[in-house]
């Protein structure tokens, strides 16, 4: 079972922080771990469109990795949506 604790990434590059979650009872910390669904549109005006987080693999250790869904779907569920232009 994966549970969010927290998660310190803010703006201007909201996908670097880290990522305190409880998995199967163990408290485990990833470290820009998350990869923004977002994009940027740059028109006249910079546009940013914000997506869903996806979990880079790289940054969860293997024992967890069968678990990358339920991680998704816990930071998305508790982390505002990416992609918050900090990259531009």
């Amino acid at each position: 079972m994966v549970e969010f604790i927290s998660y310190d990434g803010k703006w201007p590059a909201l996908c670097i922080g880290t990522l305190e979650l409880k998995i199967d009872g163990e408290k485990v910390l990833l470290f820009d771990a998350l990869i923004s669904g977002g994009c940027i549109y740059p028109t006249e005006y910079i546009y940013i469109e914000n997506g869903f987080w996806s979990i880079d693999a790289d940054a969860v250790p293997p024992q967890y990795h069968h678990l990358l869904a339920q991680i998704a779907k816990v930071v998305n569920e508790n982390v505002p949506q990416g992609c918050c232009g900090g990259c531009i």
